[in-house]
């Protein structure tokens, strides 16, 4: 049950890295993706986007090295709990035009949230609770195992994302041709509704 934990909270830790690293030099990206739920009034915007990629990459370090690592559960469990509700908010608004602010920041994506986003974050959310119920003393070597295990399943789940961002089984060469006027007409369509 210990390895499960410890391999369970550095999954969840890596996912936080993975979230926040890219963050912590990109604010303008995170004001603008916060800005966009609409959800925070707007003098807490831009403290909560200094705050969170430092909250991220803290918790992901504490979680994946097993120090804290019921606390750093608690906070991870707030921040997707978070990012559940927000992302369940604006898609019951029928807000989907919305840079989820999950990873790094797409460059000339346009940008786009669905029910994955949100299933993914309560799922997070979820994991980050048992951990702090469940609780674990690990040893070192355990600890180490957890993580190593944790760090293959992750980079795998990454290249996976990769993979399928790049292929399109079934697609014709015609629906790359489309899919940019595709993209256009969905950020013209976007913008017309945000007012721009």
């Amino acid at each position: 049950m210990d390895f499960t934990v410890v391999t369970a909270s550095a999954i969840i830790g890596f996912v936080l890295l993975l979230a926040g690293i890219p963050k912590l030099t990109d604010h303008e990206s995170v004001v603008r993706s916060i800005r966009g739920y609409k959800i925070l009034p707007g003098v807490l915007e831009a403290p909560a986007a200094r705050a969170l990629p430092i909250a991220e990459t803290a918790a992901g370090i504490l979680l994946v090295t097993g120090i804290a690592r019921q606390w750093a559960a608690g906070a991870a469990a707030i921040m997707f709990t978070s990012f559940f509700l927000g992302l369940t908010v604006n898609l019951l608004r029928g807000r989907r035009d919305l840079d989820c602010g999950c990873f790094a920041f797409g460059l000339g994506e346009i940008p786009r949230i669905g029910w994955f986003h949100a299933v993914r974050a309560g799922i997070l959310a979820v994991a980050s609770v048992a951990t702090v119920v469940i609780g674990s003393s690990a040893t070192v070597p355990l600890q180490a195992a957890g993580s190593a295990l944790a760090l293959l399943l992750v980079l795998a789940g990454v290249a996976a994302a990769q993979i399928r961002s790049v292929v399109h089984l079934g697609r014709r060469p015609v629906d790359d041709y489309l899919s940019g006027a595709s993209i256009r007409l969905r950020a013209a369509q976007a913008t017309s509704r945000n007012g721009a």
